[in-house]
């Protein structure tokens, strides 16, 4: 990352008695100020359970205070840099914290429950304990560690949450101090947990009947199936898959099971839009859809950018992403292709344009 707005200018100082200027400042000693690019690995703690992280320091004056931003992730086991290994590799965040350090803004990205260094910590052995809350916890030591950091601007603290680390974002935003003055909600997860699960479900149904691999009457099944067993485990009945397609009954089965039944119930009681309906006036807020997710369709957008014009924030608000996945990435590349479309380093780069240095 480079420092982009690196100074060169000479001050030159008269000198009264003999009408001589003084010696002007060499290049050598102004850049000697310039503290180039950095990642330290941090640390901190969270109920007992030590989380690791990356912090990304980009080039500044030696004393300058940077804009500073905490990264979120996506749901399931998705580590610090956006990915669930071995198959899963988008790097999403680590992509999104290059492209922020490129405008001068500092991120720190850290391994979530069951990822990466951090591990299972004060879960281990029993991981049916944790909920919604504990990870909410986590976030918010994160972002007391970034903004203990002696290079972070404490009047300049952000949120960027990828899929569920949006929803997460809001929930962090509604609960520190000082509160974050903006949010990138990217590909955010903007309705109650189980409705996203169920419209990812039919849309794979529907998928698998258009391609045949089985009919439309099997889908339609399916489909009545599901929903079935999301309204059985809402209601605190033991849910009925016998009469699902193999994956699907496996899927619901684990997460209605002992080991997520209890993080499963936190995390659907949250509808985004009333969390965000709390957020304070005058909040910096981007939201990104992408025209090609097929996890968070632009169409379940509008309750949430309801909700944030009712809490009075500030845009640059809606934007979205022509041919671009749920990964950030160009509709149609594999998922494992580390880059991030145009259409979202563009609005990346506007989210962060008040900070840019």
């Amino acid at each position: 990352m480079r420092w982009r707005t690196r100074m060169t200018a000479v001050l030159v100082a008269s000198a009264a008695v003999a009408g001589l200027a003084a010696p002007a400042a060499s290049a050598v000693e102004h850049d000697a100020a310039l503290v180039p690019a950095a990642d330290r690995e941090v640390r901190f703690t969270a109920d007992g359970t030590t989380a690791y992280g990356t912090l990304h320091v980009p080039a500044h004056h030696a004393g300058q205070r940077l804009a500073a931003a905490l990264l979120l992730p996506g749901s399931g086991s998705t580590d610090r840099d956006g990915n669930q290994p071995p198959e899963l590799m988008p790097g999403t965040l680590a992509l999104a914290a290059g492209t922020l350090g490129g405008d001068g803004v500092m991120t720190l990205r850290f391994d979530k429950y069951f990822t990466g260094r951090t591990g299972s910590g004060a879960y281990q052995g029993d991981p049916g304990r944790i909920d919604l809350a504990a990870f909410t916890r986590q976030a918010a030591a994160a972002y007391a560690t970034l903004r203990a950091q002696p290079e972070a601007d404490p009047h300049a603290l952000l949120v960027v949450g990828h899929s569920e680390g949006g929803m997460q974002a809001l929930l962090l935003a509604r609960t520190v101090r000082p509160a974050p003055a903006g949010l990138a909600l990217l590909a955010p997860q903007d309705e109650h947990f189980l409705d996203v699960l169920d419209f990812q479900l039919d849309a794979q149904l529907d998928q698998g009947a258009a391609a045949g691999q089985f009919t439309a009457a099997v889908a339609q099944a399916n489909k009545a199936g599901v929903a079935a067993a999301i309204a059985d485990f809402r209601a605190g009945r033991p849910a009925d898959t016998s009469t699902l397609l193999p994956p699907l009954a496996a899927l619901l089965n684990a997460l209605f099971g002992p080991d997520n039944a209890r993080f499963v119930r936190s995390d659907d009681a949250v509808y985004p839009p009333d969390v965000a309906r709390g957020l304070h006036r005058g909040t910096r807020v981007t939201v990104t859809c992408g025209a090609a997710d097929a996890n968070v369709p632009c169409t379940t957008t509008p309750p949430l950018l309801a909700a944030l014009t009712q809490a009075h924030t500030t845009g640059p608000g809606l934007r979205t992403l022509d041919g671009v996945d749920h990964f950030l990435h160009p509709a149609g590349t594999s998922v494992n292709d580390r880059m991030l479309a145009p259409a979202a380093l563009a609005a990346l780069h506007e989210f962060a344009r008040p900070w840019k240095r």
